[in-house]
């Protein structure tokens, strides 16, 4: 079965454009804008990957990512922070918080279906 991605990103331009290349590249996705919504679908569908912006309304990424890895069935979830932070610490922040990767926007498209493809590589072994 075709791999699940999860995006989260509160700007829905952005969401369209890596929703639209990642089903082009044969992935499942849905989209969602907002961290609590990311907990809720995380836990009932399982995705195999989830692409999390860190910064939103609400919620925010890193808070999300935190509530991920606490639930044990879905703990083991790559999740690659994909966002415009590019403070000194941001990276470190994601990754602390569980985060699998760290990328800052503007991505090339393919450098993210690169890495998507590394991680669930990881995740199926």
């Amino acid at each position: 079965m075709t791999a699940l991605i999860l995006i989260v990103d509160d700007n829905a331009l952005n969401a369209i454009l890596v929703s639209d290349y990642l089903t082009s590249k044969g992935y499942r996705t849905i989209v969602t804008n907002d961290g609590s919504n990311a907990m809720d679908l995380v836990s009932e569908l399982q995705p195999d990957l989830v692409l999390m912006d860190i910064q939103m309304p609400a919620m925010n990424g890193i808070e999300a990512i935190r509530h991920i890895r606490a639930d044990p069935h879905v703990q083991t979830t790559p999740v690659i922070a994909l966002t415009a932070l590019a403070m000194p610490g941001d990276r470190e922040r994601c990754l602390n918080a569980g985060a699998n990767e760290y990328v800052s926007k503007p991505v090339s498209m393919r450098t993210l279906a690169e890495i998507i493809a590394q991680h669930l590589k990881i995740a199926d072994s």
